[in-house]
C-alpha cells in the first residue's frame, strides 16, 4: 500500500488536491455537499492504490534476440513476450527495457490491457556503432490502476547478452600460397587452397556402396577396384593479432586497432570458409577454429581491447606453440627494429608467411619532419620483414581490405611488397633491391 501511495500518479495528484480544495470550501462556506464531494474525490485515489496493492499480478517474461550476435552497424530485434497467468485483466502496462548507452535511448512500450491467462509481445530495434558484449535488461513494467491514478514498478532480473562483432568485409576469391601439412610419409608439399583431393584405389571388399567402383583402375587392373577418397593432407592457417598499445594510434571507431580487428575476423571467417584449419592468436588467447568455430573467434574479437603494456614476444611464443606449418597471416601495427626481428624469426623453411603492417602513424597529423622520419623507420620495418623471407602489404589509413587482399595471394613479391621493397631501399639506402628475397 505503501509503494502504491508513493507511486501517484499526476491525475493520482491532481485528484487530491482537488480533494483538499473542495473539503476546505466546504468548511468554510458551511457547504456539506460539497464536503461530502472532496470526500469522494479524494477516496478515488486511496482506493485505487489499495486495489492495485492488493491485486496480484502474475505475469512471466521472455526476451528474445533476432539476432544475438550482429555486426558493427546492424540491427537487432528484441522481442518482448509476456502473459498474464492470473485470470484477472491487467490495467495499462508500460515496459522499458534497460540498455547500456551504446545500444541507444532505453525503449518505452505501452500495453493497454492484457487480458487474464493471455499474451501479448511487443518489439523494438536496437543498433551499436561499436563492437562489444552489451547486457539488455532487466525489463521493467509500470503497472496502473484502470483510471490511471497511481502506478507501480515490477522488474525482471533476467538479461540477455547482444554481441556486437566487428564488420566483416568479403573478401574476394584468390589463389593462397598456403601450405598444406600432414602426417604421412611424403614431404609437406605446397599447393593452392583449391587443390585436389588425393584419391586412391582399392580391392572391391564385400558390403562397399558400388557407385564407388573406379571403371578405369578395374579394367587396368583385371579385377573390381573401388575409390578409396582420402585427403591426408590438411590445410592450415595462424591469423595473428597485434593487441599492443604502443603499435596502434587513433581513437574509437576510426582507430589502426579497429581496423585490425575488423580485418583479423574478415580473414578468419574467409580461411575457414575455404577449409582451412583455422588458429587465431593475440597475445592472450589461442582460438581452435575447428573446435570453437567461428562464433568463438568472433565472441572474442568483440571484446579484445589494446594492451597497454603488451609485447609482441608474447605473441610470437604463443604462435609458436601450436602446430608447425601452413600460412601464417600477421595483422600487426607498427614495429621498431627489434620487434621486426622477432616476428620474422617466425617463419621457418617452407612456410608462407604474410605480415598486414599497418602503417599507423598515418592515422595521425603529423608535420613533415615527424612524418619523414615516421616513413623511414616504417620502411625499415618492411625491409627487415621482406629479407626474412616475409611477403608485407603495407597499410595506410582510408585502405579498404577487400583493395589489399589480392595482393595476399600474388605470386613472389606482390605488386605492393615490389613497391616497399623499392622504397625502403631507396631510404634505407641499399643498391640492389631487386635481388633482396
Amino acid at each position: 500500500m505503501r509503494e502504491s501511495l508513493r507511486g501517484l500518479t499526476t491525475r493520482g495528484k491532481a485528484f487530491f488536491a482537488a480533494a483538499i480544495s473542495f473539503c476546505l470550501v466546504g468548511i468554510f462556506i458551511g457547504e456539506k455537499d460539497l464536503l461530502r464531494v472532496g470526500i469522494l474525490i479524494g477516496a478515488m485515489p486511496l482506493l485505487s492504490a489499495f486495489a492495485l496493492a492488493r491485486t496480484r499480478y502474475k505475469l512471466v517474461s521472455a526476451r528474445v534476440l533476432d539476432p544475438q550476435r550482429t555486426e558493427v552497424g546492424h540491427s537487432a530485434r528484441v522481442v518482448l513476450r509476456l502473459r498474464n497467468s492470473a485470470r484477472l485483466p491487467t490495467g495499462t502496462l508500460m515496459l522499458e527495457d534497460r540498455l547500456p548507452y551504446a545500444l541507444g535511448s532505453r525503449p518505452r512500450l505501452v500495453l493497454e490491457r492484457l487480458a487474464g491467462l493471455m499474451g501479448s509481445s511487443v518489439s523494438y530495434t536496437v543498433r551499436a556503432e561499436a563492437r562489444g558484449r552489451y547486457d539488455v535488461g532487466p525489463l521493467v513494467i509500470r503497472m496502473t490502476d484502470p483510471f490511471g491514478l497511481c502506478e507501480i514498478t515490477r522488474s525482471f532480473p533476467t538479461k540477455d547478452k547482444l554481441t556486437v562483432t566487428p564488420k566483416i568485409t568479403p573478401l574476394p576469391a584468390i589463389r593462397l600460397a598456403g601450405e598444406y601439412a600432414g602426417s604421412g610419409d611424403s614431404r609437406t608439399r605446397s599447393v593452392a587452397v583449391h587443390g585436389e583431393d588425393d584419391v586412391a584405389t582399392r580391392e572391391y571388399r564385400y558390403g562397399d556402396d558400388l557407385r564407388r567402383v573406379h571403371w578405369r583402375s578395374t579394367a587396368r587392373a583385371g579385377e573390381l577396384m573401388v575409390r578409396r577418397e582420402e585427403q591426408p593432407w590438411e590445410s592450415r592457417a595462424t591469423v595473428m593479432l597485434d593487441v599492443r598499445g604502443a603499435g596502434h594510434r587513433g581513437e574509437g571507431p576510426t582507430s589502426s586497432f579497429e581496423w585490425a580487428v575488423g580485418a583479423t575476423a574478415s580473414i578468419a571467417l574467409h580461411l575457414k570458409g575455404h577449409g582451412y584449419k583455422l588458429r587465431m592468436v593475440t597475445e592472450t588467447v589461442d582460438i581452435d577454429g575447428q573446435l570453437g568455430g567461428e562464433g568463438e573467434i568472433l565472441d572474442h574479437l568483440a571484446e579484445v581491447k589494446l594492451r597497454k603494456h603488451g609485447v609482441l614476444d608474447e605473441l610470437v611464443h604463443r604462435a609458436r606453440q601450436g602446430e608447425h606449418g601452413g600460412l601464417i597471416i600477421g595483422v600487426v601495427g607498427q614495429l621498431d627494429a627489434a620487434e621486426a626481428e622477432r616476428l620474422a624469426s617466425l617463419r621457418v623453411s617452407g612456410a608462407s608467411c604474410v605480415a598486414l603492417l599497418i602503417d599507423s602513424s598515418t592515422w595521425l597529423p603529423l608535420p613533415p619532419p615527424q612524418r619523414q622520419k615516421a616513413d623511414e623507420a616504417f620502411h625499415g620495418t618492411v625491409l627487415s620483414l621482406m629479407r626474412a623471407g616475409w611477403k608485407v602489404v603495407p597499410v595506410r589509413r582510408g585502405e579498404d581490405l577487400a583493395h589489399l587482399w589480392p595482393l595476399v595471394g600474388r605470386s613472389g613479391q606482390g605488386f605492393a611488397t615490389r613497391a616497399a621493397l623499392a622504397e625502403a631501399a631507396t631510404h634505407m639506402g641499399t643498391t640492389n633491391p631487386g635481388g633482396t628475397r
